[in-house]
């Protein structure tokens, strides 16, 4: 997944929203109604289309404010200790 979203064994729903949430933040002036459509199309709902569009404006903000400002980033054997304890607990403190 990490190395080629686009060839990953993902389900078909994920890759759509994938494809639209790159050109989101690629090019988010050339985003048109018809790209949403192909979201529905393959089946995510108006939901799951809104929630994906908030969590890639998060992540954009997040990753512009941490270039701007030198935020200091976890190396991967941090991100990996994250990913384990969000999958045990959640978002939820």
């Amino acid at each position: 997944m990490l190395t080629d979203w686009r060839t990953a064994p993902v389900d078909p729903k994920v890759r759509a929203a994938l494809g639209f949430l790159e050109k989101l933040t690629l090019a988010p002036a050339d985003v048109r109604p018809a790209d949403v459509e192909l979201l529905r199309v393959a089946g995510v709902s108006d939901e799951g289309i809104e929630d994906a569009i908030q969590v890639c404006v998060l992540f954009n903000i997040y990753d512009r404010l941490a270039d701007s400002l030198s935020f200091h980033l976890p190396g991967p054997d941090g991100y990996a200790a994250s990913g384990r304890s969000l999958m045990k607990r959640g978002y939820v403190l």
